[in-house]
């Protein structure tokens, strides 16, 4: 009933979706890339992660079997293919929870859906609570507390 009562000037434009999936993808690309440098810990090698310039390029040749492309050098053993491939999608994996707990929490908060007209709890006790009762007695209860008498 409040988003029907909402008029939101603004339309929804291509520029968020984009940005959302944007950095959606580099965070798919950066799990990769850490995946196989959890991976070759793990077989007793060193971490090792692509220079910045070989970040993107690497991919397809990482993709297709080849892991120690974009690496600058390669010391100890390379994991295998079966590890390598577990490590990326429980990195992966993790992302993705992690993505989509983000995306719930911003939607949540900024999205269309959200609730609107909450007060915080401090908000709340300043508005309504004792403290401002007792700041306005005079205002609440003048029969108690004006400037006739009464209680105090």
């Amino acid at each position: 009933m409040q988003h029907a009562r909402r008029q939101d000037p603004y339309p929804i434009t291509w520029e968020v979706p984009a940005g959302i999936l944007l950095a959606f993808t580099v965070l798919v690309v950066l799990g990769l890339h850490v995946g196989r440098g959890v991976a070759n810990l793990v077989a007793g090698g060193w971490w090792g992660f692509p220079d910045r310039e070989h970040l993107f390029v690497s991919l397809p040749a990482f993709v297709g079997g080849d892991f120690a492309a974009g690496l600058a050098r390669v010391e100890g053993p390379l994991a295998p293919a079966s590890l390598m491939w577990t490590c990326v999608a429980v990195v992966e994996t993790f992302l993705l929870i992690g993505s989509l707990a983000g995306l719930k929490f911003g939607l949540a908060r900024w999205g269309p859906q959200r609730v609107q007209g909450l007060a915080t709890r401090s908000e709340a006790e300043r508005l309504l609570g004792r403290s401002r009762l007792r700041r306005h007695a005079r205002i609440v209860r003048p029969d108690l507390y004006g400037k006739t008498g009464g209680q105090r």
